[in-house]
Parts: C-alpha cells; sequence; structure tokens
C-alpha cells in the first residue's frame, strides 16, 4: 500500500499527518510517498484529485482526505483494506519530492 501525502512548507496540518502516519506505521505497514505541492507533480495530482489545501492524502492513487488527517479515520481504513504485506514489520519507507 503506497500513501501519497501532499505537503507544502510551514504547514502545521502537514507536521501532523506525518505525526499520525509514523503512529500508524506500528501496526500497519505501507510505503509514505510524499510529494510537495509546489512541484510540477504535486500541482498535477492536487487538481486531478480536488485536493483543496494541504495537506492531501491519497491511498493507491485515491483520494482519502485533505486538510487535517484523522488518525481515527486512517487506521480504520487500514484495518479494514489490510495489504499483501500485514506480515511485514510496520516500518514506514518514505521518499520525499519536495524539489522541482
Amino acid at each position: 500500500m503506497i500513501i501519497t501525502i501532499l505537503t507544502q512548507a510551514s504547514c502545521p496540518s502537514c507536521d501532523q499527518a506525518k505525526l499520525v502516519l509514523s503512529r500508524l506505521a506500528r501496526d500497519h505497514p505501507f510505503e509514505v510517498l510524499e510529494i510537495g505541492l509546489g512541484t510540477d507533480e504535486g500541482r498535477g495530482l492536487a487538481v486531478r484529485h480536488g485536493v483543496a489545501f494541504a495537506p492531501g492524502v491519497l491511498i493507491d492513487g485515491v483520494m482519502f482526505s485533505y486538510g487535517r488527517l484523522s488518525e481515527k479515520k486512517l487506521a480504520r481504513h487500514l484495518s479494514q483494506h489490510p495489504t499483501a504485506a500485514e506480515s511485514r514489520s510496520g516500518t514506514v519507507a518514505h521518499h520525499n519530492r519536495q524539489q522541482e
């Protein structure tokens, strides 16, 4: 499972979302792809998925939320949609695409 987070600088909700992802990674295996909204890729994803403001969160390329990320909502989604990699540890592979 790949969780894409669309972020921008000086964004407290983006920082909060990253903390939520770190906590949930203890119990759920997923990969995090962080893309800056200031990049062409980030702007394109935001327009395509209707992200009104940061952070935007996509799960396997499908819009999940934007704005403050609900830990409870995401945990429930992850529990209801287990991946084939459930037996792996819940470490997060974090890829950051902030530069254009």
